[in-house]
Protein backbone atom coordinates (compact mmCIF):
# COMPACT_ATOMS: atom_id res chain seq x y z
CA UNK A 1 0.00 0.00 0.00
CA UNK A 2 2.90 2.31 0.28
CA UNK A 3 1.96 3.76 -3.58
CA UNK A 4 -0.91 5.01 -2.38
CA UNK A 5 -2.16 8.54 -0.48
CA UNK A 6 -2.72 8.51 2.87
CA UNK A 7 -5.06 11.17 4.62
CA UNK A 8 -6.09 11.32 8.20
CA UNK A 9 -9.71 12.20 9.18
CA UNK A 10 -11.81 12.48 12.46
CA UNK A 11 -14.06 9.51 13.57
CA UNK A 12 -17.04 11.84 13.21
CA UNK A 13 -16.49 11.62 9.91
CA UNK A 14 -17.30 7.79 9.54
CA UNK A 15 -20.96 6.83 8.72
CA UNK A 16 -20.75 2.93 8.27
CA UNK A 17 -18.75 2.14 5.60
CA UNK A 18 -18.58 5.66 4.21
CA UNK A 19 -16.12 8.45 4.68
CA UNK A 20 -18.22 11.67 4.74
CA UNK A 21 -15.07 14.03 3.50
CA UNK A 22 -14.80 17.54 4.43
CA UNK A 23 -14.35 20.34 1.77
CA UNK A 24 -10.17 20.83 2.22
CA UNK A 25 -10.27 16.79 2.13
CA UNK A 26 -12.54 17.02 -1.44
CA UNK A 27 -9.91 19.59 -2.67
CA UNK A 28 -6.42 18.37 -1.31
CA UNK A 29 -7.44 14.94 -2.92
CA UNK A 30 -8.72 15.87 -5.98
CA UNK A 31 -6.84 19.44 -6.52
CA UNK A 32 -3.69 18.62 -4.57
CA UNK A 33 -3.28 14.67 -5.50
CA UNK A 34 -4.99 14.73 -8.75
CA UNK A 35 -7.35 11.64 -7.97
CA UNK A 36 -10.64 10.98 -9.71
CA UNK A 37 -13.49 9.21 -8.91
CA UNK A 38 -13.09 5.21 -8.06
CA UNK A 39 -9.44 6.02 -7.04
CA UNK A 40 -8.02 4.60 -3.93
CA UNK A 41 -6.08 6.24 -1.10
CA UNK A 42 -5.71 5.47 2.52
CA UNK A 43 -7.50 6.60 5.01
CA UNK A 44 -5.95 6.83 9.05
CA UNK A 45 -7.80 8.10 12.22
CA UNK A 46 -4.30 9.16 14.26
CA UNK A 47 -5.66 6.48 16.47
CA UNK A 48 -4.36 2.91 15.20
CA UNK A 49 -6.66 1.96 12.59
CA UNK A 50 -6.12 1.94 9.03
CA UNK A 51 -9.03 1.79 5.95
CA UNK A 52 -8.20 1.16 2.10
CA UNK A 53 -10.94 3.50 0.89
CA UNK A 54 -12.46 4.44 -2.49
CA UNK A 55 -12.99 8.30 -3.53
CA UNK A 56 -16.71 8.90 -4.28
CA UNK A 57 -16.73 12.51 -4.62
CA UNK A 58 -17.65 14.48 -1.63
CA UNK A 59 -17.38 10.77 0.86
CA UNK A 60 -15.71 7.79 0.33
CA UNK A 61 -16.41 3.96 0.22
CA UNK A 62 -14.50 2.10 3.31
CA UNK A 63 -13.44 -1.01 0.76
CA UNK A 64 -11.34 -3.23 3.68
CA UNK A 65 -9.74 -2.93 7.22
CA UNK A 66 -5.75 -2.64 7.19
CA UNK A 67 -3.36 -4.26 9.55
CA UNK A 68 -0.40 -1.79 9.81
CA UNK A 69 2.82 -2.24 11.81
CA UNK A 70 4.86 0.49 12.19
CA UNK A 71 4.74 1.87 15.28
CA UNK A 72 7.80 1.67 18.21
CA UNK A 73 7.67 -1.30 20.57
CA UNK A 74 8.44 1.48 23.37
CA UNK A 75 6.07 4.33 24.31
CA UNK A 76 8.21 7.38 24.01
CA UNK A 77 7.36 10.64 25.88
CA UNK A 78 9.28 14.20 24.96
CA UNK A 79 9.62 16.38 27.25
CA UNK A 80 10.98 19.22 25.29
CA UNK A 81 12.41 22.63 26.73
CA UNK A 82 10.83 24.71 24.07
CA UNK A 83 13.78 26.39 21.51
CA UNK A 84 13.03 29.78 20.37
CA UNK A 85 11.83 31.00 16.93
CA UNK A 86 9.99 28.05 14.99
CA UNK A 87 12.76 25.43 15.92
CA UNK A 88 9.87 23.02 17.79
CA UNK A 89 7.99 22.96 14.38
CA UNK A 90 10.99 20.96 13.05
CA UNK A 91 11.34 18.57 16.57
CA UNK A 92 7.55 17.48 16.29
CA UNK A 93 8.03 17.01 12.74
CA UNK A 94 11.32 14.81 12.57
CA UNK A 95 10.25 13.28 16.25
CA UNK A 96 6.68 12.13 14.62
CA UNK A 97 8.85 10.44 11.60
CA UNK A 98 11.10 8.46 14.01
CA UNK A 99 7.80 7.37 16.32
CA UNK A 100 7.20 9.42 19.45
CA UNK A 101 4.24 9.18 21.55
CA UNK A 102 4.04 12.39 23.25
CA UNK A 103 5.73 15.31 22.70
CA UNK A 104 5.45 17.88 26.18
CA UNK A 105 6.90 21.67 25.58
CA UNK A 106 7.44 22.93 28.62
CA UNK A 107 9.11 26.14 30.13
CA UNK A 108 12.25 26.23 31.35
CA UNK A 109 14.38 28.64 33.46
CA UNK A 110 16.40 29.59 29.72
CA UNK A 111 12.94 29.33 27.74
CA UNK A 112 12.52 32.84 25.68
CA UNK A 113 9.91 31.51 23.62
CA UNK A 114 6.48 32.50 24.94
CA UNK A 115 3.56 30.32 22.75
CA UNK A 116 0.49 31.44 21.77
CA UNK A 117 -2.66 29.31 21.70
CA UNK A 118 -2.43 28.91 18.03
CA UNK A 119 1.31 27.61 18.28
CA UNK A 120 -0.49 24.08 19.67
CA UNK A 121 -2.68 24.17 17.14
CA UNK A 122 -0.43 24.23 14.78
CA UNK A 123 1.78 21.64 16.11
CA UNK A 124 -0.76 19.40 15.81
CA UNK A 125 -1.09 19.88 12.25
CA UNK A 126 2.42 19.08 11.69
CA UNK A 127 2.32 16.24 13.80
CA UNK A 128 -0.86 14.81 11.65
CA UNK A 129 1.07 15.63 8.44
CA UNK A 130 3.93 13.87 9.68
CA UNK A 131 2.65 10.80 11.01
CA UNK A 132 0.51 10.40 7.42
CA UNK A 133 3.78 11.05 5.81
CA UNK A 134 6.55 8.54 7.69
CA UNK A 135 2.96 6.02 7.68
CA UNK A 136 2.45 6.29 10.78
CA UNK A 137 -0.35 4.02 13.14
CA UNK A 138 -0.81 6.76 15.61
CA UNK A 139 -0.44 10.61 15.74
CA UNK A 140 1.42 11.76 18.76
CA UNK A 141 -0.08 13.97 21.76
CA UNK A 142 0.86 17.56 21.55
CA UNK A 143 0.57 18.96 25.31
CA UNK A 144 0.00 22.47 26.26
CA UNK A 145 3.28 24.30 27.52
CA UNK A 146 3.40 23.80 31.42
CA UNK A 147 6.59 24.94 33.39
CA UNK A 148 9.39 22.20 33.93
CA UNK A 149 9.03 22.01 37.66
CA UNK A 150 5.31 20.96 36.90
CA UNK A 151 5.95 19.08 34.41
CA UNK A 152 8.55 16.88 36.41
CA UNK A 153 5.08 15.08 38.10
CA UNK A 154 3.04 14.83 35.43
CA UNK A 155 4.74 11.05 34.67
CA UNK A 156 4.14 8.28 36.62
CA UNK A 157 6.49 6.14 34.68
CA UNK A 158 9.60 4.69 36.47
CA UNK A 159 12.33 4.66 33.52
CA UNK A 160 12.76 8.74 32.92
CA UNK A 161 15.97 10.45 31.75
CA UNK A 162 17.15 14.06 31.53
CA UNK A 163 19.74 14.90 29.10
CA UNK A 164 22.55 17.24 30.27
CA UNK A 165 25.59 17.82 27.64
CA UNK A 166 27.65 18.97 31.11
CA UNK A 167 28.64 16.34 33.54
CA UNK A 168 30.14 12.93 33.34
CA UNK A 169 27.01 10.87 33.11
CA UNK A 170 26.48 7.23 31.27
CA UNK A 171 25.42 7.26 27.51
CA UNK A 172 21.52 7.03 26.78
CA UNK A 173 22.29 4.30 24.93
CA UNK A 174 23.95 2.52 27.76
CA UNK A 175 21.28 2.75 29.85
CA UNK A 176 18.11 1.95 27.85
CA UNK A 177 20.00 -1.15 26.71
CA UNK A 178 20.31 -2.27 30.44
CA UNK A 179 16.33 -1.66 31.17
CA UNK A 180 14.59 -2.07 28.29
CA UNK A 181 11.44 -0.48 29.24
CA UNK A 182 7.63 -0.39 27.35
CA UNK A 183 7.45 3.04 28.54
CA UNK A 184 10.10 6.05 28.95
CA UNK A 185 10.31 9.80 29.16
CA UNK A 186 12.97 11.59 28.20
CA UNK A 187 13.44 15.42 28.87
CA UNK A 188 15.89 17.72 26.63
CA UNK A 189 17.25 21.69 27.40
CA UNK A 190 16.94 24.42 26.04
CA UNK A 191 19.56 26.89 23.90
CA UNK A 192 21.83 27.33 26.73
CA UNK A 193 21.02 23.85 28.89
CA UNK A 194 19.10 23.58 32.10
CA UNK A 195 20.30 25.09 35.09
CA UNK A 196 21.59 23.44 38.31
CA UNK A 197 18.37 23.87 39.76
CA UNK A 198 16.59 22.23 37.16
CA UNK A 199 18.70 19.39 37.11
CA UNK A 200 18.53 18.20 40.87
CA UNK A 201 14.96 19.07 40.54
CA UNK A 202 14.79 16.57 38.31
CA UNK A 203 17.18 13.64 39.87
CA UNK A 204 14.46 14.61 42.91
CA UNK A 205 11.71 13.50 40.61
CA UNK A 206 13.32 10.38 39.66
CA UNK A 207 14.86 11.36 36.33
CA UNK A 208 18.15 10.04 35.70
CA UNK A 209 20.46 12.27 33.93
CA UNK A 210 22.14 11.00 30.92
CA UNK A 211 24.52 12.14 28.40
CA UNK A 212 23.87 12.16 24.21
CA UNK A 213 27.74 12.01 23.39
CA UNK A 214 30.54 14.30 23.97
CA UNK A 215 29.52 16.75 21.54
CA UNK A 216 26.96 20.26 22.31
CA UNK A 217 23.84 19.43 20.69
CA UNK A 218 21.56 22.42 19.11
CA UNK A 219 18.08 22.54 21.58
CA UNK A 220 16.48 21.47 18.29
CA UNK A 221 18.91 18.41 17.67
CA UNK A 222 19.04 16.97 21.01
CA UNK A 223 15.80 15.32 21.19
CA UNK A 224 15.89 14.26 17.86
CA UNK A 225 18.68 12.31 18.59
CA UNK A 226 17.24 10.68 21.54
CA UNK A 227 14.63 9.49 20.03
CA UNK A 228 16.47 8.12 17.55
CA UNK A 229 19.12 6.07 19.69
CA UNK A 230 16.05 4.40 21.48
CA UNK A 231 14.36 3.63 17.81
CA UNK A 232 17.95 2.33 16.90
CA UNK A 233 18.30 0.25 20.29
CA UNK A 234 14.95 -1.32 20.20
CA UNK A 235 13.84 -2.07 16.87
CA UNK A 236 16.82 -4.10 16.38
Amino acid sequence: MAQLQRIAIALSQLQQNQILLTAQQQHYLSRVLRLQKGDRFIAMDGMGKWWLAQLKGEEAQILETLTVETELPVSITLMVALPKGNGFDEVVRCCTELGVACIAPVLSDRTLLNPSPQKLERWQRIASEAAEQSERSFVPTILEPVSFDAALSSFATQQKYICEARGNYPHLKILYHNQREMSIVIATGPEGGWTENEIDNAIKAGFQPVSLGRRILRAVTAPIVALSLISAACEV
